[in-house]
């Protein structure tokens, strides 16, 4: 049996250890989904004779550099030494990605338009404000204050919130699509006026407090096109490797 070593440093990792500290971090399922899914783009864009070429992966290459500010063909090799890798290696991991979204174009590109207009709802976002206590007394009190404009609800989140990210942002939790959220909270926040305090909810951590600034409507956009394309893509390549495992499984 050959084991494989990475060197870290001064240091050598067996690549035994790698897989057991996976193992122990229960990461190594979601690294083995990750090289499956890769066999199945290569093999799927092969049948297709979809391929990428140098030119293409050059300029992926020289947009990563520029991104990273690696002005430098030197610069680079320093990057590239403390990532653990080869220029080939880097060059075949550009190769991959690039692959994977040009067959993600050609399985699906035709349909986002009509994925769209059918999940038209799901990708409406909401500007969304919560405040988190732990007690269903305290969160009624805040909400009859704010109600009463004894305290904003900024304010409220400031000194309230139990999250220190929400408290420092003055209770902001995000530009939120509808199924980001639980049925349950979409229902009552997408029904809510803007600018109106709903709850207290029931929520994991305690009570919750929610206010929505602005409702966005869905727009297909560049960003939400290559959204689209990237999910309708994943739910492909789970449902191909679902395939796979259930052929090996049965013969």
């Amino acid at each position: 049996m050959i084991t494989a070593m990475v060197r870290f440093s001064r240091l050598t990792l067996e690549s035994e250890d790698i897989i057991s500290f996976l193992k122990q971090e229960v990461k190594l399922k979601d690294i083995c989904q990750q090289m499956l899914y890769q066999q199945i783009v290569a093999r799927a864009a092969q049948e297709r004779g979809i391929g990428v070429t140098p030119d293409e992966i050059q300029m992926e290459a020289d947009r990563q550099r520029y991104e990273k500010r690696l002005e430098s063909a030197a610069a680079t090799f320093n990057w590239l030494a403390e990532q653990l890798i080869t220029p080939e290696e880097w060059e075949a991991g550009i190769r991959n990605h690039l692959l994977a979204r040009k067959l993600a174009e050609h399985l699906f590109g035709r349909d986002v338009e009509r994925y769209f207009a059918e999940h038209r709802l799901d990708f409406e976002k909401i500007v969304l404000y919560k405040i988190t206590v732990p007690y269903q007394q305290l969160s009624q009190e805040l909400f009859y204050q704010i109600e009463e404009n004894e305290i904003s609800f900024y304010e409220a989140a400031h000194l309230y919130d139990i999250e220190e990210r929400r408290r420092l942002q003055c209770g902001y939790e995000g530009k939120l699509y509808r199924w980001s959220l639980t049925p349950e909270v979409a229902a009552v926040v997408f029904a809510a006026r803007v600018g109106e305090v709903v709850g207290p909810l029931p929520s994991e951590q305690g009570y919750d407090l929610l206010m929505v600034e602005n409702i966005i409507a869905a727009e297909l956009n560049a960003e939400l096109r290559q959204e689209i394309t990237d999910r309708m893509f994943q739910e492909w390549l789970e449902s191909e490797l679902n395939h796979l495992i259930h052929n090996n499984t049965l013969s």
